[in-house]
């Protein structure tokens, strides 16, 4: 097999590693342990920050990269790094503008976060999450690839990396489970395996760390446990940072089940368009646009002081701003539309108390009053009690880790020593020391594509020179091998293609008794998990957040079998969960864990029609795609309506 680069885990940082090392000529094997690519970033609501974007500059937003940089460096405090944060925000408009020109995604829309001096989120104006938008789009490119490219691209789901191989200071590979079979893979490796803010487990990093925090429900997938931080911590890695861990002030409490150990978030851009936290007296309490863990202090006091539950409040100017938000989260059932009156009476206080905290607001947001708690960004005003509002319960929530394993500016992992190790990388949420002790809403997705793009970039260097110095085989082996190529499609872009030789040859017939080896049992098991894949020119490129149709019809038929919609309301348990999606009948009972948005998505459609929820977050192609195995008939009297 020719030298490739190993990248470990499929969410946006991963995706964008592995698109750099193919951009830039390199061959690519990504490995995820779920069934699904996408991880936390898939979940990430309010957007991805850049300063001096083309954007920005459309829109003649005042911004500087200097600024960006002050702003971060301020909120990471005393844990600032300056040469990671100096990487992640003079490097952010070329990533927003990578993903602008090379995937087509729309991000003209510019907000303002918590903490940042000037509007400088993007989000696209199709409404949909862009976390979801932005990571789905990275991940059909990829999954094209994979069929156009097979050569150079394969995909591995279910493959759970279990330990980095090294030699001395040198990393060879990893080892990873597929099926129940342990397997070894050669290669130049990039971990991007996330963070641990879902670390419930016996070696949690969170009870370790921050116990204080291990009570919390999470915002995390299941999959958010630190495995890649464990495995690189085993083989000298350094963690750094550990207990910084960021509480989200805004997690949507469910009316139904309170307590649950998993919860969605409220987006930051409820608060950035002008939304209201309100304690039990109808009053405000905080700048709602501080820093996350000033808010969540603020809400903290608030519980001591017997004021709970905190609620979020959007006006209606906010609303229709936010339509796709509070229609999702209205379908989820957490979040409520409701009368100024209904808002008071569920308060508990009078319609003048809530009438005074709206007034004194709007005097303040005019410049007549001073705000007690310093806020200076003020949006969709005025509030008036006569207003229509959207309402939901919030509670600090387990969200993101500031923690992780020491990198350097080339996002090299670091050891004992402090000297990189060779051939070993990290990027996303795993990379500890970007945003030092508290991080910028907005940055988590430019983490991930900043850092992913510097290690693809650094892998790929690093394995270009070892090719061309001898460090991958003998001169021997080489000789004749080794042919560049110049793309005249790409400008720049040169690739280095190896000739089926005799290395190569000898290579692949010892692989198929040797899974160390790794070529023949990695292409099989591409093959076996990646599922259908679609060629570049199916790409529904205008809608990103779309999946686009295979280039081959996928064989697949929604069953004869028919349900009334009595009995699907019968199947409405944890353990016995159907829902209906376009007239499709799905049990997804033993799904649950493979849903790429979490059970929680799937627990508040217990027994009912999903299909507006589902139509606002995916296309049809999906369920063909990716959930064939879980349809099991179609509604009484419905013609299904799959675009397939």
């Amino acid at each position: 097999m020719a030298p490739r680069i190993i990248v470990v885990g499929g969410g946006l940082s991963g995706l964008s590693a592995a698109h750099t090392i193919y951009l830039a000529g390199g061959n690519v094997l990504l490995l995820d342990k779920n069934n699904f690519f996408g991880g936390n970033s898939t979940k990430a609501t309010s957007g991805i920050n850049g300063a001096l974007t083309r954007t920005q500059v459309d829109e003649k937003i005042g911004d500087s990269v200097k600024q960006f940089y002050d702003d971060t460096l301020k909120s990471a405090r005393d844990k600032a790094r300056p040469d990671l944060i100096k990487v992640l925000t003079y490097k952010s408009a070329a990533a927003v503008e990578w993903l602008q020109d090379v995937f087509n995604l729309d991000l003209t829309l510019v907000s303002r976060l918590g903490g940042h001096s000037h509007p400088r989120t993007h989000r696209g104006h199709d409404a949909k999450f862009p976390g979801m938008a932005i990571t789905y789009a990275l991940m059909q490119r990829l999954e094209e690839l994979v069929e156009s490219d097979p050569e150079r691209v394969q995909i591995i789901k279910k493959a759970r990396v279990t330990s980095v191989n090294k030699e001395g200071n040198k990393v060879t590979g990893v080892t990873y489970e597929f099926n129940g079979e342990k397997n070894s893979v050669d290669g130049v490796v990039v971990l991007a395996t996330g963070g641990y803010a879902a670390d419930f487990s016996e070696t949690s990093l969170l009870k370790k760390h921050r116990p204080d925090t291990y009570d919390l429900a999470s915002t995390n997938g299941t999959h958010a446990t630190g495995d890649g931080l464990k495995m690189l911590m085993e083989i000298g890695g350094q963690g750094i940072d550990l207990d910084k861990v960021q509480v989200h002030p805004t997690g949507l409490v469910d009316p139904k089940d309170p307590g649950s150990k998993w919860k969605f978030l409220a987006a930051e851009a409820l608060r950035g368009e002008g939304g209201l936290l309100l304690n039990n007296e109808g009053q405000r309490f905080s700048d709602e646009l501080g820093h996350r863990d000033y808010v969540s202090g603020e809400m903290w006091k608030q519980k001591e002081a017997k004021k709970w539950p905190i609620r979020l409040v959007l006006n209606s100017k906010a609303s229709n701003v936010l339509d796709f938000h509070t229609r999702h989260y209205s379908g989820r059932g957490l979040m409520k539309k409701m009368t100024g009156a209904e808002l008071a009476k569920e308060i508990g206080c009078s319609g003048s108390v809530l009438q005074k905290t709206f007034t004194d607001y709007n005097a303040i947001a005019d410049g007549k009053q001073k705000d007690p708690f310093g806020k200076k960004f003020f949006h969709n005003l005025p509030f008036d009690v006569s207003d229509t509002f959207h309402v939901a319960l919030m509670e600090p929530v387990l969200h993101f880790t500031m923690g992780g394993i020491e990198i350097n500016d080339q996002a090299q992992v670091l050891n004992a020593e402090g000297a990189p190790f060779d051939g070993l990388y990290a990027c996303g949420e795993l990379a500890g020391g970007v945003h030092g002790a508290n991080r910028l809403g907005g940055s988590s997705l430019l983490g991930c594509v900043v850092y992913g793009r510097v290690a693809g970039e650094s892998a790929s260097q690093y394995l270009f020179q070892k090719v061309l110095t001898g460090g991958v085989s003998t001169a021997a082996q080489r000789l004749g091998q080794i042919s560049l190529h110049i793309d005249p499609s790409t400008p720049g872009r040169i690739s280095v293609e190896w000739a089926d030789g005799a290395a190569q040859s000898s290579s692949q017939s010892s692989s198929s008794s040797t899974p160390s080896v790794g070529t023949a049992t990695t292409t099989q098991q591409s093959q076996k998990s990646a599922g259908p894949v679609m060629k570049g020119d199916k790409a529904d490129s205008a809608d990103p957040g779309k999946v686009s149709k295979p280039t081959d019809p996928v064989d697949f038929k929604v069953p004869e079998k028919e349900f009334s919609m009595a009995e699907v309301e019968k199947h409405n348990k944890k353990d016995d969960l159907w829902i209906v999606v376009k007239g499709v009948v799905l049990d997804v009972t033993n799904w649950l864990d493979e849903h790429p948005g979490g059970p929680q998505a799937l627990f508040s459609h217990m027994g009912r029609d999903a299909t507006e929820e589902f139509v606002m977050l995916h296309d049809d192609e999906v369920i063909p795609k990716y959930a064939a195995s879980i349809v099991i008939g179609r509604v009484e009297g419905q013609t299904p309506s799959l675009e397939i």
